[in-house]
């Protein structure tokens, strides 16, 4: 997944030069506002999810309390959008962030909205260019965004051709350099159309310096599992009893052979950490009739030696809760609840080390408070 990295200074030719370098933040957040260009990123829900911007915007204690039940609300609705179809996933988040903006002006001072508007600007990059309001404000005309557009449109092509492609193809460092070049071409063309009160405006628009590449947490709380009652290894568990663990999900099925190449990483877990730190549970949903069998799911259990708890998702509604895609996926929630990081197909594909790249991400959430 491609970050971005966002900075400030008061110079602006830096300014301009770190807002066109920004890659996405969340390629799960690609929503827009209605009536602007699809081109302009929505991160705000990633952002409001970050301790770090809490403590940015000096909320209160009271406050992220009001902002943890919200994200009960919309995280069960944000989290599986990120699959769908993309007219239809604009709908959902759009709506998502417009509670959120309700929330804040409900709830948070005049100077925590405005920051909080000013760190989506470093989220959004040079894309903020492209909004309707900054637009407004910075007086670019449309010949202008036009000309930004442009080349915006081909970077964000460049980043969606690399997105898409799998772990270990050749092609891989080309697309990488392509997106650099069309990067710099975003750059290059931003300091071509500015003019100098634009300038000076949107140096003051920005307000203070702030790097959104370094925030722990952006992702949603961790869907519940779904209601079925058939447990294997353990009575029926819910994420609100796994509080205060690190919890390493994983999605299988129990005659998929790529989920096969991953059994041996999942025994591994389950024997090196503590129960008492870290839990793996399985969620075994079916592809094929056979897998349908809760029976069958049982016996293939105990001959590979899975240990650890497994729920039997005849109905697939865990799958569908979690919005997963795929057989295997691993997903690694922290001691509070909130995704923090998850990986799709064979942990170790074509020289891929994703199991010690989960392991390295337990290790700080261990190291985190609750």
């Amino acid at each position: 997944m491609i970050r971005s990295s966002f900075g400030y200074r008061r110079v602006l030719p830096y300014v301009l030069g770190v807002l066109a370098a920004l890659t996405p933040l969340l390629a799960i957040q690609h929503v827009l506002a209605a009536g602007e260009s699809d081109l302009v990123p929505r991160y705000l829900l990633g952002l409001v999810h970050a301790p770090e911007v809490h403590r940015e915007l000096d909320l209160t204690a009271d406050q992220v309390v009001g902002l943890e039940s919200l994200f009960q609300e919309i995280d069960p609705v944000w989290f599986p959008a990120r699959n769908l179809p993309t007219d239809q996933r604009l709908v959902v988040v759009d709506e998502l962030e417009g509670r959120v903006r309700d929330w804040f002006s409900e709830n948070a001072s005049d100077q925590q909205s405005q920051r909080l508007r000013q760190l989506e600007f470093y989220a959004q990059g040079s894309r903020i260019l492209l909004r309707d309001d900054v637009a407004q404000e910075l007086g670019i005309d449309a010949a202008q965004q036009a000309k930004i557009a442009e080349v915006a449109e081909a970077s964000q092509a460049a980043q969606q051709k690399l997105a898409a492609t799998k772990y270990g193809d050749e092609s891989l460092a080309e697309l990488r350099a392509d997106v650099t070049k069309k990067v710099a071409a975003e750059q290059s063309v931003m300091n071509q159309v500015f003019r100098p009160e634009q300038r000076g405006k949107l140096s003051k628009m920005l307000g203070e310096r702030y790097d959104p590449s370094r925030l722990s947490r952006i992702y949603a709380m961790a869907p519940n599992f779904g209601p079925s009652q058939e447990w294997i290894n353990s009575s029926p568990l819910s994420m609100g009893k796994l509080r205060g663990k690190v919890v390493l999900v994983h999605f299988y099925a129990f005659q998929c052979h790529n989920c096969h190449a991953n059994f041996d990483i999942y025994r591994r877990w389950a024997e090196t950490y503590s129960d008492d730190e870290v839990v793996v549970i399985g969620i075994q949903t079916p592809e094929t009739s056979r897998e349908r069998d809760a029976g069958a799911v049982r016996a293939a259990a105990k001959e590979k030696g899975l240990t650890f708890p497994i729920q039997i998702d005849l109905d697939s509604k865990s799958w569908a809760a979690w919005g997963n895609t795929m057989w295997p996926t691993v997903y690694v929630v922290d001691k509070n609840g909130y995704i923090r990081h998850w990986w799709s197909g064979e942990l170790n594909w074509k020289g891929a080390t994703a199991d010690k790249t989960i392991e390295q991400v337990v290790d700080k959430l261990l190291a985190e408070k609750v």
